[in-house]
């Protein structure tokens, strides 16, 4: 597991290392994080990712996923990366989180906030 720096009781921060282009922040107590170990490396991974800023974060249900760690989030610049709600969608559970992407026909440059 990468090491986690405490900056308060519940908030613990991944400094960058490596590829990581953000920091990761972990939202969490202590005993949450005890079997923790594979989701907080994927919280590092996900911070290697293109277009991702900020940080990558873990919210305190944090667990294992395939690839994006469930609790996991992360925010991209619109520009430079890409929506993918199969990050968040897959669950090492059967049942999955059940998310699934939107399909629209209206062109992508329609969808965005320009305020």
């Amino acid at each position: 597991m990468m090491k986690l720096v405490a900056d308060g009781p519940y908030r613990f921060r991944l400094d960058p290392t490596g590829a990581m282009r953000v920091p990761g922040v972990v939202f969490a107590s202590q005993a949450l994080l005890r079997d923790a170990d594979k989701a907080i490396d994927q919280v590092a991974n996900v911070a290697t990712l293109p277009g991702v800023v900020g940080a990558s974060y873990a919210m305190p249900d944090v667990h294992w996923g395939y690839g994006f760690a469930i609790g996991g989030v992360a925010a991209t610049d619109r520009r430079t990366a890409a929506l993918s709600p199969p990050a968040a969608s897959a669950s090492t559970s059967p049942a999955g989180c059940g998310c699934s992407p939107p399909t629209s026909t209206r062109p992508s440059s329609s969808l965005y906030w320009s305020g």
